[in-house]
C-alpha cells in the first residue's frame, strides 16, 4: 500500500483530514469524534439518526466507541510525515523553470501560474481554489468527483453524482459557495460583535485607567498630607518637650537660687574659721609666755553657726512636673486627633432669645455682629454682647466651623446655660462655666476660663477657625483651618452640664460656617 493510498485509508469522511480522536459506530465505520458528534447533533433535530457513510438508520443516537487502534496508526502515520512548511507551490506546466502557482484546478489536480491560468479551460467543471497540494481531500471518495456540496443533514460533502444518485433525496444540500458565504457572514457579524467588543472593553480600560490614576494621585496627596502632619506632631511634641523640660529647669532654678543665697554667707564664714583656727594653731605654738598673754582669749561663741537642715530646703515640685507633663500630652493627643478627623462641622444656630440687645443675629441665625438697635427679652445678656446656640451638648463629639472678621475683638467657646446673664461674671472665659478663645488689640490671642489667662504665643494667621468638643473626654480644643490643621490650644475639663456654643462680638462679624 502506498503512502497516498494510506493516507486516503486515514481520512475522515467528514472532515476530510486525518483521524483525530477516532471513534466507531455500530455500523463499523470511523469518524473523528468531534465530527461525527456534530453530526448527530445536527440530526437530533429531526430525531432520525443515520450513518454519515453508509446510510444506516439508528433509531437513539448511537453510542461511540473509541477505535484505539486506528487512533495509534494515524498517530504514528503523521510522526513519520515531514513538517510541514510553508513552501511555494509551483505551476505543474513550467517544466524549465519553477514559477509559483496562484490557483489550483480540482479537476485537472494541477497547481497554475498566472500565464498557464489564462489559456487554462473555463468551464464550471474546471473549479480553482487556492493553491494546494492536497487536491485528492478536495474529491468524492466514491464518485471521484469534486466536492461541491454539503449534506446539511448528515453532516458531510458531497459531489454532484451523491446528490443525484438518491441516497440524499429529501435532505437538504446546500452549495460550498452558500455554505461559505453563510460562515462568512457569521464571521462578519462576530467580527462586529468583536469589534463592539473591542471599543467597550477598550474604554473600560481606559476607565480602569483612570481611576488608577486618580487613585495614584489621591494615594500621593494623602501620603504628603500624612507626611505633613506627621511633621507637625514632631513639631509640636518638640514644642511640648521643651515646655516640660522648661519647668523643670525653672524650678530647679529657684531650688538651687535658694541654696547659692544660703551657700554664700557660709562659705564667707568657713573661710574666717578657717583664719581663726590658724590664728590659735600659732598661739598655741608660741614659746613666749609674755606673747601668749598679751594675746585677747578667743571667744568660741562667735564662731557658732546657725543650723541649716536639708529637709527645711526646698525642692522640686514633682507634682507640679508631672501635671505639667499631663497637660502638655493632652493637648498634644488633642492636637493630633484634630489632624486626622474627618468628621464634616455641624451646623450650629445662634438663639435670638440669649443676644444681647448691642448685637444683630442674621435672618439664617449664623452671622453675630455690632447693632444699634436695643431688644430686650429676659434671657439675653443684659451687658457684654454675646449670645449662645439654640443647639446643646452633653454626650458624643462635635465640631463646629467659624470666620471672623480680619479684624476686631470677639471670644468664641462654650458655656453652661446656666451662666449668669449679667453682672461681671456674666463675661465668656471670666466664670467657671464657660471657656474661650480671645483675641484682642488687633491680633493678639488667649485662652480663659474662670478670669485665668493664657496667652496664645504662636502666631494665629487664619480667620476660620474649628472648635472640636468631646464631651466624655472633657476636652474643647480650637485649630485655625489652615493646610493642615494647626492647633492653638485645648482645655481639659470635667464638663457637668450640657454645653452650649457661645460667642462674643464687640466689633465687626463672626460667622458659622454652615
Amino acid at each position: 500500500m502506498t503512502s497516498a493510498d494510506l493516507l486516503e485509508e486515514l481520512n475522515c469522511s467528514i472532515c476530510l483530514g486525518i483521524y483525530t480522536d477516532p471513534v466507531t459506530l455500530r455500523c463499523g465505520h470511523n469518524f473523528c469524534r468531534d465530527c461525527i458528534d456534530c453530526v448527530l447533533d445536527t440530526q437530533e433535530r429531526s430525531g432520525d439518526y443515520s450513518c454519515p457513510e453508509c446510510r444506516e438508520d439508528f433509531q437513539e443516537r448511537p453510542a461511540l466507541r473509541k477505535n484505539t487502534t486506528l487512533n495509534n496508526i494515524a498517530q504514528r502515520f503523521l510522526s513519520t510525515q515531514p513538517k510541514e512548511e510553508q513552501a511555494t507551490i509551483f505551476c505543474k506546466y513550467c517544466i524549465k523553470s519553477s514559477v509559483p502557482a496562484i490557483k489550483s484546478c480540482l479537476l485537472c489536480e494541477a497547481s497554475l501560474c498566472e500565464s498557464h491560468l489564462e489559456v487554462h479551460s473555463k468551464s464550471p467543471e474546471h473549479i480553482l481554489s487556492e493553491p494546494t497540494t492536497d487536491m485528492r481531500s478536495r474529491k468524492c471518495s466514491v464518485h471521484q468527483k469534486i466536492l461541491e456540496y454539503y449534506c446539511t443533514k448528515d453532516g458531510t460533502y458531497i459531489c454532484v453524482s451523491c446528490r443525484l444518485d438518491g441516497v440524499h433525496k429529501g435532505h437538504k444540500i446546500k452549495t460550498m459557495i452558500e455554505l461559505s458565504n453563510e460562515k462568512k457572514e457569521r464571521s462578519r457579524q462576530i467580527l462586529r460583535d468583536l469589534t463592539v467588543k473591542g471599543k467597550e472593553t477598550e474604554k473600560i480600560i481606559h476607565k480602569l485607567q483612570e481611576h488608577e490614576r486618580k487613585i495614584q494621585e489621591k494615594v500621593d496627596g494623602e501620603i504628603d498630607k500624612a507626611s505633613t502632619i506627621f511633621k507637625d506632631i514632631r513639631r509640636r511634641l518638640e514644642d511640648e518637650e521643651k515646655k516640660a523640660f522648661s519647668e523643670i529647669y525653672k524650678q530647679k532654678d529657684q531650688v538651687l537660687l535658694r541654696v547659692t543665697q544660703l551657700l554664700k554667707p557660709l562659705e564667707m564664714e568657713k573661710e574666717n574659721i578657717s583664719y581663726k583656727m590658724d590664728h590659735i594653731v600659732k598661739l598655741c605654738n608660741t614659746a613666749d609666755p609674755f606673747h601668749v598673754l598679751q594675746e585677747k582669749d578667743p571667744d568660741k561663741d562667735m564662731f557658732e553657726t546657725k543650723h541649716i537642715g536639708i529637709g527645711d530646703l526646698d525642692n522640686l515640685d514633682v507634682v507640679l512636673i508631672s501635671k505639667t507633663i499631663n497637660r502638655s500630652l493632652s493637648s498634644f493627643v488633642a492636637g493630633v486627633k484634630s489632624q486626622t478627623h474627618t468628621e464634616n462641622a455641624m451646623t450650629i444656630s445662634l438663639d435670638e432669645n440669649t443676644a444681647c440687645e448691642d448685637i444683630s443675629i442674621s435672618g439664617d441665625l449664623s452671622t453675630i455682629s455690632k447693632s444699634e438697635i436695643k431688644q430686650y427679652h429676659p434671657n439675653r445678656f443684659e451687658y457684654y454682647p454675646q449670645v449662645l446656640s439654640i443647639q446643646s451638648f452633653s454626650s458624643g463629639q462635635h465640631c463646629w466651623e467659624v470666620e471672623t472678621s480680619e479684624s476686631g475683638n470677639w471670644r468664641i467657646g462654650v458655656s453652661y446655660a446656666s451662666i449668669e446673664r449679667s453682672g461681671d461674671h456674666s463675661y465668656f472665659g471670666d466664670n467657671t462655666k464657660s471657656w474661650c478663645l480671645r483675641r484682642y488689640n488687633i491680633n493678639l490671642y488667649s485662652v480663659l476660663h474662670n478670669s485665668k489667662e493664657v496667652a496664645i504665643r504662636h502666631k494665629v494667621s487664619c480667620h476660620r477657625l474649628r472648635i472640636g468638643l468631646d464631651y466624655g473626654a472633657g476636652h474643647l480644643s480650637f485649630y485655625e483651618l489652615t493646610d493642615p490643621i494647626t492647633h492653638i490650644h485645648t482645655f481639659t475639663a470635667a464638663f457637668t452640664e450640657p454645653l452650649h456654643a457661645a460667642f462674643c462680638v464687640w466689633d465687626d462679624w463672626v460667622k458659622i460656617l454652615n
